[in-house]
């Protein structure tokens, strides 16, 4: 199993910038698949963006060019860098990864974006 811990969740005022982290227990080198998730106020989780092995990248069409997913192997930590924020990204955002059968979620962070 791999436990994933999230942070750099807050408040900010539309228009800033957050960038939150994923501290994962081991090591992510081989990893097949990491994404961020987020969860409004409705039942379900959106894929916000997701990084492969070889570091190819997928975004949700809302935050394409807004936001930038990363992973740093040797600290064994994904980012989600997320810029000109809006009101609609407020939610609880959650680290995901996939590799085989392993699944793991983190806790989440919460994301409010207002003035």
């Amino acid at each position: 199993q791999v436990q994933l811990v999230e942070s750099g969740g807050g408040l900010v005022q539309p228009g800033g910038s957050l960038r939150l982290s994923c501290a994962a227990s081991r090591s992510i080198f081989n990893i097949d698949w990491m994404a961020w998730y987020r969860q409004g106020p409705g039942p379900e989780r959106e894929l916000v963006a997701a990084i492969t092995k070889g570091g190819t990248t997928n975004y949700a069409d809302s935050v394409k060019g807004r936001f930038t997913i990363s992973r740093d192997n040797a600290k064994n930590t994904v980012y989600l860098q997320m810029n000109s924020l809006k009101p609609d990204d407020k939610a609880v955002y959650y680290c995901h990864l996939r590799d085989g059968i392993l699944r793991s979620w983190g806790q989440g962070t919460q994301v409010t974006v207002s003035s």
